[in-house]
């Protein structure tokens, strides 16, 4: 079946024709649609033209529906309520504006700012529920770009151009020793003279392990990587047990096992990572993410 409607008939023209039909009156229609009474006057013999039928009576300057403007007013009411309803379903499907917000986020950031932003967010849009993917930067970034989240707290991803950032907080990398060992006393620590020592790693794709090849890169030297791992927790449970050295972030001072400390680098070493809410520019007017987006320009400063 080929279905066709003349180009003349269009949803604003629907929406003209049921504020005229329920106000009476051109200038109460126009002030409705916050439009003018011209406007108006035009759509309405517009849609006449469309539908090929008259639609109104003209009794001296005044309009008079017909009985095909009620009945096409009936049909109006219920196309404009189905596409309405069609649109909310789709923004839906797509993460728009739904009931739900799908938050992706490294691992060491759950122990004190997502729970943070969660609370913060619970508290603007109590009817909002949150779920939480965990993984690499990298994960994150082609979560985001697949859809399977709304958004993302991770490090600023370079050129990513369909991006939209805002920056939480910044964070150095320090370096990371069993309690006692021979860095223990050290102020600072100089990475050029540890290429004989054994260091473990996160995996390709989190930025602190981008850190980590950076700032050994300016140490001169390769580091001897014995182990690598997919999750922070466990990176520092390594240190703890003398498997190696590695580097962190500072904000996982909180959650440390006690028998790890964190030494500052000397400053040519010194590797900063930016923290940020991020999400795909083609999502910037969605309500739930606007949201999200005042909690953490409002949380932000606290969350370093």
């Amino acid at each position: 079946m080929n279905l066709h409607v003349d180009e003349e008939i269009t949803f604003r023209k629907l929406e003209i024709l049921l504020a005229f039909m329920e106000t009476g009156n051109l200038a109460r229609a126009a002030e409705r649609l916050d439009t003018s009474t011209v406007s108006v006057h035009r759509g309405l013999h517009s849609l006449e033209a469309g539908v090929r039928c008259a639609l109104f009576r003209h009794e001296g300057r005044s309009l008079h529906p017909t009985e095909a403007a009620h009945a096409l007013a009936e049909v109006a009411r219920e196309v404009l309520r189905t596409m309405a309803q069609g649109i909310r379903s789709t923004r839906e499907v797509a993460g728009y504006s739904a009931d739900r917000i799908r938050i992706g986020s490294l691992y060491s950031l759950t122990s004190r700012v997502v729970p943070t932003l969660v609370m913060a967010m619970k508290l603007r849009k109590p009817e909002l529920q949150t779920e939480l993917l965990l993984g690499s930067n990298a994960d994150l970034l082609q979560s985001l770009r697949d859809g399977a989240i709304d958004a993302s707290l991770m490090a600023i991803p370079e050129e990513a151009s369909d991006i939209e950032s805002q920056a939480l907080f910044e964070d150095d990398i320090l370096f990371a020793a069993p309690v006692g060992s021979r860095y223990a006393e050290l102020k600072e620590v100089d990475l050029s003279a540890c290429a004989d020592e054994r260091f473990v790693t996160l995996k390709e794709g989190f930025i602190t392990y981008t850190g980590f090849l950076d700032a050994f890169r300016v140490a001169g030297f390769t580091p001897n990587v014995v182990m690598k791992t997919g999750d922070i927790f466990s990176l520092m449970n390594l240190v703890s047990g003398g498997m190696g050295y590695t580097l962190l972030p500072g904000r996982v001072r909180g959650i440390m096992p006690q028998r790890v400390q964190l030494i500052p680098l000397q400053a040519r070493f010194l590797m900063r990572q930016t923290i940020a809410l991020n999400f795909l520019r083609t999502r910037e007017r969605d309500p739930n993410l606007l949201a999200l987006l005042a909690v953490c320009r409002t949380a932000g400063p606290d969350l370093a």
